[in-house]
């Protein structure tokens, strides 16, 4: 390729900028990733409510227990069992469209993040350090693989998050 002396020169200049773009555009698009797969996993459990309309939710429920080696008679399987009982049409219909609605919000976040939008870097950073404190009230009280994978995955979310937001400390907040 000939290009002059100022091309070159211009060129290895815009590099460092250009290559912490990209860094910083891999990281935005990771947690995109993840806030789209939470979106999915959400969405797939809402089409999974409305699949049990019309139908007996307690017998599911009863025999769901026993399966994942449960006691029904302790804790959290007791207020499962008791919550199926009380279930009706329309609050499965309720749950699901709370469900589409999260999962909504989840992609419309994605979006912004992989498009390096300022309000969805905001956002992120916000609704991640949201569930922080329950999470570590939940990891004291009961402590969990999953839990502590929870929290180490938010931790890690608000934590690029904010970095990038002191990064483009000066952009307005609908700026890209």
């Amino acid at each position: 390729m000939n290009c002059t002396r100022r091309q070159r020169n211009s060129y290895t200049t815009a590099m460092p900028a250009s290559a912490s773009h990209t860094h910083a555009s891999a990281a935005l698009r990771a947690v995109a990733c993840i806030e789209a797969a939470k979106g999915v996993i959400v969405l797939i459990v809402g089409c999974g409510l409305l699949t049990l309309i019309h139908r007996n939710v307690q017998h599911y429920a009863e025999r769901l227990v026993p399966h994942l080696h449960l006691n029904p008679a302790q804790g959290y399987p007791r207020v499962f069992l008791d919550l199926a009982a009380q279930i009706t049409d329309a609050r499965l219909w309720l749950l699901a469209c709370a469900a589409a609605a999260y999962a909504l919000v989840r992609f419309v976040e994605a979006y912004g993040l992989w498009y390096e939008r300022r309000w969805a870097e905001w956002f992120a950073a916000l609704s991640g350090g949201v569930y922080i404190p329950f999470e570590i009230h939940g990891l004291l009280t009961h402590p969990s693989r999953l839990t502590l994978a929870a929290l180490i995955v938010n931790l890690v979310v608000v934590a690029v998050m904010a970095l990038e937001l002191v990064r483009k400390k000066g952009d307005s907040f609908f700026q890209k």
